[in-house]
């Protein structure tokens, strides 16, 4: 237990000592305008050289340091959280590669060096989603590194499509890249990001990853895994100006900020209510960047992150004390027992509504003020609005069944604040969701964005926030959710809390399919004509060669005989 402890202790002062260090190097760039790329050269052949290339500048540099920070946070609290397991020191060694995949795909700016970070991601988010070793792991585990498969096979085209521009650091030719020569090239880093950031149609992997143990969950879910995808856009966004890629991938976006909402309204699992609201939020994200605004979608990434992984490590310990039980109707009024850790979580919640003065506010009250401003269509209009509610809706939900109301767990139940090593990050972690984003609004935009609304539309966000709350909290004392299942409305109910039913079509039907045509592909290919034309057919033709090849050696009688009478009849003829 020593050795376990230490360890955690130690890689958690490791990661904080350079999250610290990566922080005040990214605000002296930003001030001073600095960015520093370094080029290795690890081997060269004749005029061929492999060269590893990293970027320094204060994109990478800040967002290093945010991964670090919640990754020190998530190792001091796994130190409480995992206590009881036996394989500790794997898990650790699990997330310090997983924390190190991110930093390689943040620094890389090669195409290649990227897909360092970029599947290292995949594979390690792997072995910790079947960390638990169960079947529900497994699948959860095989569904996640299939559907962020996709985006690898986008990304290694991208790298064969990158050959006509001379290179593969993408950072040089961003700005030159036109829709004309290089829109294949852009629907690919689209697509990757899009699997990578779970948009539809790859949506179904990111609540399936909940299998995962939950300081996995508050790293995957904050500033790594699925934040990838958004941080590739950022980078590639100078590409993006004036593309047409933009609308659909706008479209994509806000159905998926949509889609998110509606099923987190009436999921009861904590662990994918808040995981159905990372999905939402990457929706705000990408949206955002498809209108051309990278800075703000870079902005909402970093606030977002300090209150999503305080939102996560509440809900452990939630989940700790209730009994391992994640249903939030086996909760309620643990305000009266759990003071503190319900305080960090209303905290989180409220930032993530948008409370103002809160991190999530700074953010996404711009988000919505500049899209509003922007010339998108009704329907875009409409999900932004709606999907606005919906977060406020499920959020107070959420309050609603696990914070007050009536104690549901039942009798012989100890639940209280679990101890130091557990709160402590989220302690700190509350200090940042009030003041992150403040103190990120103030660098990152030391000019302020000019907002001209009408007042109807300035009111709007509050209007329909408080509209939101209202419809969460009170409907669900009223339980009008239990009467939605009825025979009338029992499909609208279905559909809205299935994800659409994309879950259902990525694994049963979405496998069959798959495995059929991986079949066909394999008989009348791989066995068939590949077998013919390929290494069976050459092997039987050399075969037939050398044999002949071997009668001339021997000097057969009957050989001799035949070519003569071959030669006789060629020479009369």
């Amino acid at each position: 237990m020593v050795w376990k402890t230490s360890m955690h202790l130690c890689s958690m002062i490791f990661l904080l000592f350079f999250s610290v260090s990566s922080f005040v190097l990214g605000v002296f760039f930003m001030f001073n305008k600095i960015s520093f790329v370094v080029e290795w050269d690890i081997l060269g052949i004749n005029s061929t050289f492999i060269v590893a290339t990293y970027v320094f500048d204060w994109m990478s540099l800040v967002f290093m340091s945010f991964v670090m920070f919640i990754s020190s946070m998530v190792l001091f609290y796994s130190g409480g959280y995992m206590e009881g397991d036996y394989n500790m020191d794997r898990f650790i060694y699990l997330v310090l590669a997983f924390v190190l995949s991110m930093v390689f795909l943040i620094i890389s700016p090669n195409l290649i060096s990227i897909l360092l970070g970029w599947d290292g991601l995949g594979l390690v988010s792997y072995a910790l989603v079947i960390y638990y070793q169960n079947e529900k792991s497994a699948n959860a585990g095989m569904l996640t590194v299939l559907s962020n498969r996709v985006g690898d096979v986008a990304i290694l085209l991208s790298i064969s499509l990158m050959f006509s521009l001379g290179g593969w650091n993408f950072i040089y030719y961003v700005f030159y890249l036109e829709d004309s020569g290089c829109m294949i090239l852009k629907m690919l880093v689209i697509l990757a990001a899009m699997t990578k950031s779970a948009q539809i149609p790859f949506s179904a992997w990111l609540p399936a990853a909940m299998a995962a143990p939950t300081p996995v969950s508050a790293l995957v879910h904050s500033s790594t895994l699925v934040t990838a995808g958004v941080y590739l856009l950022v980078r590639f966004s100078p590409a993006f100006a004036d593309s047409t890629c933009l609308p659909i991938l706008l479209l994509i976006s806000s159905l998926t900020m949509f889609m998110s909402g509606l099923g987190a309204n009436f999921e009861y699992d904590l662990k994918k209510v808040i995981a159905l609201s990372t999905l939402s939020q990457l929706g705000v994200m990408l949206s955002i960047l498809s209108l051309g605004f990278a800075d703000l979608a870079f902005f909402h990434l970093l606030t977002h992150a300090l209150f999503k992984a305080l939102l996560f490590m509440c809900a452990g310990v939630i989940i700790h004390n209730v009994k391992e039980y994640q249903d939030v109707r086996c909760m309620g009024g643990l305000i009266v027992y759990m003071p503190l850790t319900c305080m960090c979580m209303n905290l989180a919640n409220l930032a993530l509504c948008g409370m103002p003065f809160l991190a999530g506010f700074y953010s996404k009250d711009l988000i919505l003020e500049v899209a509003f401003m922007n010339h998108i269509n009704m329907i875009s209009f409409f999900l932004y609005v709606v999907s606005t509610m919906l977060t406020v809706c499920y959020t107070f939900r959420l309050i609603y069944y696990s914070m007050t109301g009536s104690f549901n767990l039942g009798g012989f139940s100890n639940v209280d604040d679990s101890g130091y090593i557990m709160t402590t990050p989220m302690l700190c972690l509350s200090v940042g969701a009030v003041l992150g984003g403040a103190l990120l609004s103030w660098s990152i935009f030391p000019e302020c964005y000019m907002i001209c609304l009408s007042h109807f539309m300035k009111n709007l966000v509050l209007l329909v926030s408080v509209l939101g709350g209202l419809l969460g909290y009170y409907l669900n004392i009223m339980s009008v959710n239990f009467g939605l299942n009825s025979q009338l409305l029992y499909f609208p109910t279905v559909v809205s809390g299935s994800m659409w039913f994309l879950p259902f079509m990525s694994t049963y039907n979405g496998s069959k399919v798959a495995l059929k045509v991986s079949h066909n592909y394999s008989k009348i290919l791989d066995k068939g004509w590949s077998e013919k034309m390929g290494g069976q057919g050459l092997f039987k033709v050399l075969g037939m060669l050398s044999s002949g090849y071997q009668l001339t050696q021997d000097n057969s009688f009957k050989l001799f005989l035949k070519m003569t009478l071959v030669g006789i009849f060629i020479v009369l003829f």
